[in-house]
């Protein structure tokens, strides 16, 4: 139940294949650029934490896995948690340690760098593999490599069967390499993290998904262009959304949360750095959206934000954007 003033927000949690519970809002850390310094993004974590989120998203490549750990050993200072298992953290494992013998080094690497023993969460970050030392998504299409889709989930099975990782998953992967690895696989992925929101809101995707036990989360829900992370309001503007947040009383970026969680089966991980944004973010889950308000958010128009030209090239499997999204560019 939600609940106002200092008290905390009770996030709803979903039960993943692999019998872990996972908060069904997370709070995500990506940013487009250089991150906050450390202790700055962990004083805005702490403010997240208290408020009531206990699902933190990070990755190798956004930099900020070392502000999730040092905001988590702040908590636990401050009695805002009593132990690290009330938190769910997930991360990711970049493109140039997609290599089956880098997998386990690299999240070993992630660990050091948050401070922890596991992770309730790791992620393929992209179905794509890198020469190893490729940092960020600065790079040379001559840097991209054919992916070993099963040599690298088996060694995040190694990871699961280590302890590492509690759940294991994948992200941007579409319907055709998801098969892959349910038909070969001795531990199926548990969660896989795509782009969603009302402007790309994956159909068929979670259909799919939804027939093999596999949890769909939402990244950039509220999309991001023209945005700073920074900025109180949130990046997307649709006049239907706009319309139905009035008619409810209720904000832009709450109509939107809402109506991906509404869906079922299906979690987000929102960002803002905003305290009154962050709050506001988390008060979804004692209303409803209408069957016509969801039906009306339908009819947007489709497209994606992130395309993924930068995976495309003559070097990888991936010649077109088609080959890339399994026939769903």
């Amino acid at each position: 139940m939600e609940e106002t003033g200092n008290k905390v927000i009770d996030i709803p949690e979903v039960v993943l294949s692999s019998g872990k519970k996972m908060p069904v809002l997370g709070f995500g850390t990506g940013v487009f650029g250089s991150p906050p310094p450390a202790q700055t993004l962990a004083l805005i974590l702490l403010d997240a934490i208290e408020l009531g989120y206990r699902h933190f998203d990070t990755a190798a490549l956004y930099g900020t896995e070392e502000a999730v750990g040092l905001a988590i050993r702040q908590a636990l200072e401050r009695g805002l948690i009593k132990t690290r298992d009330e938190l769910f953290v997930t991360s990711k494992l970049w493109c140039d340690e997609a290599h089956h013998d880098l997998v386990l080094p690299a999240l070993k690497s992630t660990l050091q760098r948050l401070g922890l023993e596991y992770v309730d969460l790791y992620l393929i970050h992209w179905p794509v593999r890198m020469k190893p030392g490729t940092k960020g998504v600065q790079f040379s299409k001559d840097d991209l490599l054919p992916f070993d889709i099963m040599g690298t989930w088996e060694a995040m099975e190694e990871c699961s069967r280590l302890g590492l990782a509690k759940s294991i998953g994948v992200s941007n992967f579409g319907s055709k390499k998801l098969s892959q690895i349910l038909d070969e696989c001795t531990i199926p992925p548990a969660v896989n993290q795509v782009e969603m929101n009302p402007s790309w809101q994956q159909e068929k995707l979670r259909d799919f998904c939804k027939g093999k036990g596999v949890h769909v989360t939402a990244w950039s829900p509220l999309g991001f262009y023209g945005a700073t992370l920074w900025a109180p309001e949130p990046s997307i503007d649709y006049a239907i959304i706009k319309d139905i947040a009035a008619a409810r009383g209720k904000s832009v970026a709450q109509v939107i949360l809402r109506s991906v969680i509404q869906q079922g089966a299906v979690s987000a991980i929102s960002r803002s750095f905003n305290k009154e944004r962050i709050k506001s973010n988390a008060q979804i889950f004692d209303w409803e959206l209408s069957e016509d308000d969801m039906n009306k958010i339908k009819e947007i128009p489709q497209r994606r934000l992130i395309a993924g030209d930068f995976c495309v090239s003559e070097n990888s499997q991936y010649k077109s954007l088609d080959d890339l999204w399994d026939g769903n560019p």
